[in-house]
């Protein structure tokens, strides 16, 4: 792992793996989300690349923007009251929320009843998705090399809309991403990952499991891909205890580069939206946006503000760069 001075002070690295991770986690999005359709199944089995037709972004990418740009407002810091602000001016400010989670909806609802964080989160029957984990790249980001103000800021940021679980993966993805900007090994990657989770949590548990699982089959795809989903399945896809695990656990079957680990990930179905947003923005932070396809980098560039509005057509590369210029 690159020391977090040698790290800072090469500033081409910093902006190639600040938008590497960006980029990374808009193209896990969007080709999770294309490669769970019914119709890309029939037609291609296990997905590889995009195909012709238009791409898409979620609220995954959407909420992501959401937190960087609240980041990139707040020089880096945030506050509760930062977090409020920013849902006041482009989420609750909505009447509709396409392809929304219902984690962000009941949360926007919260805040005009008058609630606000930890209550808006913890009042909130969906507390315990997986919406925070796809969203608080952009604080691992600004966090490089430091997983432990990650964990702190994700848990500002989270406890708006999440509780519990909620909180807890958003802390892992961020502490993951903190560690991958500054070259961890994976196993730094994966133990970061797990170092702010309390091990008598459901997340935990799950995380653990699937690891015992990729370890015991040797990281065999073949002998583990069926179990993986067997043992991590929830009522609900998109509950924080079986995606980010999933999302992990294909990180440990695959990570020797950004485009064959992402489409493995994305071709785990399931919530593979926001298990190949977290991947994609933990390989982006490891190997940089020089290691993406331009092609895919390109086709998922500006937001089609599905379900955020105000992100319709926003330059992902330039807000990747400001966010790099807060790592100092």
């Amino acid at each position: 792992m690159t020391e977090r001075s040698e790290f800072v002070a090469n500033r081409a690295l910093v902006r190639d793996r600040a938008l590497g991770s960006l980029i990374g986690l808009a193209i896990g999005d969007s080709f999770g989300d294309a490669a769970r359709m019914q119709a890309n199944r029939e037609s291609y089995g296990f997905i590889t690349d995009f195909n012709a037709g238009a791409s898409w972004s979620t609220d995954d990418t959407e909420f992501a923007l959401l937190t960087a740009k609240t980041l990139i407002k707040h020089h880096g810091v945030l506050t509760t009251d930062a977090v409020v602000d920013a849902w006041f001016e482009d989420v609750v400010i909505q009447d509709e929320f396409k392809r929304g989670g219902a984690s962000e909806i009941a949360a926007a609802n919260n805040l005009r009843k008058g609630l606000r964080p930890p209550q808006s989160g913890k009042f909130n029957t969906f507390h315990m998705s997986d919406g925070t984990a796809m969203r608080i790249p952009p604080v691992g980001i600004v966090c490089a090399g430091d997983p432990g103000r990650a964990a702190e800021l994700a848990a500002i940021d989270a406890s708006i809309s999440h509780y519990a679980d909620g909180i807890w993966g958003a802390q892992a993805v961020a502490s993951a991403v903190a560690v991958a900007m500054v070259d961890g090994s994976f196993d730094q990657i994966f133990a970061a990952a797990m170092q702010p989770l309390p091990k008598d949590s459901w997340l935990y548990h799950n995380m653990q499991r699937a690891f015992d699982i990729v370890d015991a089959a040797n990281g065999s795809v073949l002998d583990c891909w069926m179990q993986l989903h067997d043992e991590l399945r929830a009522s609900t896809w998109a509950t924080t205890a079986e995606a980010i695990p999933a999302a992990f656990a294909c990180l440990r079957l695959s990570n020797q580069d950004f485009r064959s680990a992402l489409v493995l990930a994305g071709n785990f179905a399931r919530d593979a939206d926001t298990i190949t947003a977290v991947a994609g923005a933990i390989l982006g932070a490891k190997y940089g946006l020089s290691s993406i396809p331009p092609h895919w980098v390109e086709k998922v560039r500006h937001p089609s503000g599905t379900c955020l509005q105000f992100t319709k057509g926003l330059d992902i590369l330039k807000v990747g760069e400001d966010l790099a210029d807060l790592i100092r």
